[in-house]
Formats: C-alpha cells, structure tokens, sequence
C-alpha cells in the first residue's frame, strides 16, 4: 500500500509536529478542486467509501481505518475504477482533529461501529469523539450512524435528545421498507450477513452543534448477548 497514490499513512511525528501536509488544504493540495468532503470513519474494506464516489462524483470522500489489510481492497478498487475523488488514510479515528482542518468536513459516515459496550470515551459517537468531530465539521455538517447493535442505536438517540442536536432521520429497521435514498440502499459485506440473520439495521442521522458543553445519557441501554460471542454466534 505505500505504493498506492490514493492512501495515506502519517507517521505519529507527522501529526504532532503538524507537518502533515493535507490538513486544511484537502481540496486545494490533495482533490484539487472545491468539492465538499466527506469522511467515513473506522471504513473497513472501504466499500461504502468507493460506492459513495462512484455515485457521487461531485463530493470527495476519504476513508480512515487503522486495518490496513482491510482498507487494501477499497484502495485497489479505487485506483483501478479509477475514481479520483477518494482517499485513504491509515490511523487511529482519534488522529482526526490533526487530519483535518476546521470546517473541512462536510459529512461524517460512522459504518457499523464497535458500540464498546463497557468504555463510554471509546464510542464513536460518545461526547468525547463528538467533540473531536466539532472541530473540523462544518457548521450544520451531518454525521451518519448506521449498526446492528440496538445498544449503539439506544445510547446514540439518547444522547442526540438530551443534547438537542437536529436530527434529520431515525429508524430502527432501515430496511423494513426498501429506501428510497440510493445510498441507504447500499449494504456492505458483513451488513449483509446481520440481515441474513436476522438483525435489523438501525439508521441514525443527526447535526450536531451548540456551545454548551456535551452531556452524556444516564440511562442503561439493552445490550446483544450475541456480542458476547463474536460475529459467528449472530442469530
């Protein structure tokens, strides 16, 4: 993959010296043009990253995952369709503040996340990564939640609702009926395997915004028993 001209790797010294060369400058140094930019953030193989491309030549898209034996295949793919509008980085999800500049971000996809049932600070969409996400989303940018786990599903409204973010959609069976929105309709390779056995996808869609600080949910929220078991124990 160091060979692939569409992923990125940064060293740790890049980030905290501030010398990667991209943050704030993805459009101009990087796409080389004025398209909003959207994230998809812990992106696995990068399916939903290069098919958001394809359908939206208009936007460019990056994909951030620290696996880079996943990350590989949506690279390839990429470079061989080719789609000149997506990116890749490899790093930590908590690298992203030193990725990207303020206001860069349009749009934040988060694709079936570890809803780290027991570390709060470890969610992707708990206080303390909102908070990294304020600071590079644009004012009114959307972020994206879609899982399998009805726990990260529960935990994600309530803290929406408490902190009166807008939400802008919110289903608990995505594909009760067929969506009409082409990009809802896409469904990864393990989205798939939730579906054949029979657990919904739950879809959440909200803006987050507000100067006040960020307030966690109190509440305990309904964990999968199948999570305790792995991906193969799903039923």
């Amino acid at each position: 993959m160091e060979h692939f001209s569409n992923l990125l790797q940064p060293t740790w010294e890049e980030l905290v010296k501030g010398s990667f060369p991209f943050r704030g400058k993805w459009g101009s140094d990087f796409f080389r043009n004025g398209h909003p930019i959207v994230a998809e953030l812990g992106c696995g193989k990068g399916e939903y990253t290069v098919t958001l491309a394809g359908l939206h030549p208009g936007r460019n898209y990056i994909g951030l995952d620290i696996k880079g034996a996943r990350m590989y295949t949506g690279a390839r793919e990429a470079l061989q369709r080719p789609l000149p509008n997506v990116a890749f980085i490899r790093t930590k999800i908590e690298n992203t503040p030193l990725l990207f500049g303020p206001g860069e971000i349009s749009a934040l996809w988060l694709t079936f996340p570890d809803p780290q049932l027991k570390k709060v600070r470890k969610r992707l969409t708990s206080t303390f990564f909102i908070g990294k996400y304020l600071s590079f989303l644009k004012p009114g940018g959307t972020i994206h939640l879609k899982t399998d786990s009805i726990f990260m599903y529960q935990y994600t409204s309530a803290l929406v609702r408490l902190n009166g973010f807008e939400i802008l959609a919110d289903t608990a069976d995505l594909y009760a009926t067929e969506p009409e929105d082409e990009v809802l309709s896409i469904r990864t390779f393990y989205e798939k395997q939730w579906l054949d056995r029979g657990i919904p996808v739950k879809y959440l869609a909200f803006r987050p915004g507000g100067e006040r600080e960020l307030l966690e949910p109190g509440e305990d929220f309904e964990k999968e028993a199948y999570r305790s078991f792995g991906r193969s124990a799903r039923t």
